[in-house]
C-alpha cells in the first residue's frame, strides 16, 4: 500500500487521539462568562422578585431561561408570571423578557416548574394553587408547548386528571427523555406535594407528551400529618438517567431525615416505580433544604447547590466520575455569597469531541439570595 493511502487513516487516528475525554487531569471547570438575567426589586413589568430559575438548550441550539416573576413580594404564595428570555448564541446576548403565563391577581397562583425538550418542541410544566388553603382554587398542573424555542406558547394542557386532586409541583428543574431501555424515548418529569402531604411522584409519557400517566411514587412518612424535624419528607426533585438505563432522582431532604444531605431514589423500570428500599442518602452532598440540580453530560454527573448545612450560601458545582457514587474534590465555588435554587443544561455532545460546556442558572445576591437570577457559562476543561 502506497503512502498516499496511509494518510487518511493517519489523520483519522490523530483526530481520534485528540478527542476530549473526562479524566481527573482534563476536568478543570471554570466560569468563563456570567450574566444577570433578572434583577429583583426594580418593579419592572409589575414584578417584585424573580425566583426559581430554569434553563434548557432548545432544539435549535439556542438557550431558553425562565423564572417565576412574583408580583407583590418574595413570598412563595401570591400572584406570579412565568418570565422567559431567549438567547440565540449560547448566552452571549439575550432577547427581552416575554411572559409565558400570567395568573392575574390570584391569591396564590403559578409555581414553576420544569422545562424539557421533546423532538422539536420545548415543554414547560407548572402548577397552580400549590399552597392550600390559599384563596385560589383547587390545585392543578399544566403543560405548555412551544414549537419555536420558547418564543411563543400554545394553550395550556391541564394534567389534573392524571395527577389527581393532590398538589403536583414540578421540579423545579428539567424533565428528561430516556435515551436507553427500559422505556427508551419516554418523557419523565418529577414533582412533589405540600409539606403535610409531601412526597415525590414521577409523571410519564410515551408519546412525546400528548398523553401522561402516573409513575413511581415516594410518599412522606407519616403522610398527611404535621411535619416534625427528622421526618422522612422527600420534596423538590430532579430526575436524571444513568448509563445503565436506570433513573436516579436527587431529592431535597426537607426535614433532614438521617442527615443534612441529599436523598437519592432509583428506578430500574423506566420510572414505573420508586422502591423505598432503593433510597440512599449522600453525606458528601450537604444541603440546607433547597432545590438543587443534577446533570449528566460528557461522561460525568454534575451537581449544584448551596454547599452549606444550614444557610443558602456558597453555590458550588461538584462532579463525579462514578455516576454519583463518589464526588471529586471540593468542587468549583461559583459564588461564595447568598445563593439559592439552581438548574443546569448542556448543549448536545460535539461531533469534534470538544470538552462540554455547562449552563448553570441560579439565585444570587449579596445580602439575600433572591436579589438576582444569574447564568454562569462553565467550561469543563477550563479553557475559553
Amino acid at each position: 500500500m502506497g503512502p498516499g493511502r496511509l494518510l487518511p487513516g493517519l489523520l483519522l487516528a490523530i483526530g481520534a487521539a485528540a478527542r476530549w475525554a473526562a479524566t481527573p487531569e482534563t476536568v478543570r471547570p471554570r466560569v468563563v462568562r456570567e450574566q444577570l438575567l433578572w434583577v429583583s426589586g426594580e418593579g419592572r413589568g409589575g414584578v417584585h422578585t424573580f425566583r426559581v430559575p430554569l434553563v434548557v438548550v432548545t432544539p435549535g441550539g439556542a438557550l431558553l431561561a425562565c423564572a417565576e416573576g412574583r408580583k407583590r413580594s418574595a413570598a412563595d404564595v401570591g400572584a406570579k408570571v412565568i418570565a422567559c428570555r431567549h438567547s440565540p448564541d449560547g448566552g452571549a446576548t439575550w432577547g427581552p423578557t416575554r411572559v409565558a403565563a400570567d395568573d392575574g391577581s390570584a391569591g396564590d397562583g403559578l409555581s414553576l416548574g420544569a422545562l424539557a425538550v421533546a423532538g422539536g418542541e420545548v415543554l414547560l410544566l407548572f402548577a397552580r394553587c400549590a399552597h392550600p388553603p390559599q384563596a385560589c382554587g383547587p390545585p392543578s398542573t399544566h403543560l405548555l408547548r412551544s414549537r419555536d424555542g420558547g418564543r411563543s406558547w400554545g394553550p395550556p394542557q391541564n394534567l389534573s386528571g392524571v395527577v389527581g386532586n393532590e398538589v403536583f409541583a414540578p421540579g423545579p428543574g428539567y424533565g428528561i427523555q430516556k435515551q436507553r431501555a427500559p422505556g427508551r424515548g419516554r418523557l419523565v418529569f418529577c414533582g412533589h406535594g405540600t409539606l403535610e402531604r409531601d412526597g415525590v411522584l414521577l409523571l410519564l409519557s410515551d408519546d412525546g407528551g400528548r398523553h401522561w400517566r402516573r409513575g413511581g411514587t415516594l410518599p412522606a412518612i407519616p403522610f398527611g400529618a404535621p411535619r416534625h424535624p427528622r421526618d422522612f419528607t422527600p420534596d423538590e426533585c430532579q430526575p436524571y438517567e444513568l448509563p445503565d438505563g436506570s433513573i436516579a432522582v436527587n431529592i431535597r431532604n426537607q426535614n433532614f431525615y438521617r442527615c443534612r444531605c441529599r436523598m437519592v431514589a432509583r428506578s430500574w423500570d423506566g420510572g414505573e416505580t420508586l422502591p423505598p428500599d432503593a433510597v440512599t442518602f449522600d453525606p458528601a452532598l450537604v444541603d440546607p433544604a433547597v432545590a438543587a440540580s443534577v446533570l449528566v453530560t460528557g461522561g460525568l454527573v454534575f451537581f449544584s447547590n448551596p454547599a452549606h448545612e444550614s444557610q443558602r450560601v456558597n453555590l458550588t458545582l461538584r462532579w463525579s466520575f462514578t455516576n454519583g457514587t463518589t464526588w471529586w474534590g471540593r468542587g468549583l465555588q461559583v459564588w461564595a455569597g447568598p445563593s439559592g435554587y439552581s438548574s443546569m443544561a448542556a448543549p448536545p455532545p460535539s461531533d469534534q469531541g470538544d470538552a462540554p460546556l455547562l449552563y448553570l442558572i441560579y439565585e444570587k445576591g449579596r445580602s439575600l439570595s433572591t436579589e438576582t437570577v444569574s447564568l454562569a457559562t462553565i467550561s469543563i476543561a477550563g479553557d475559553v
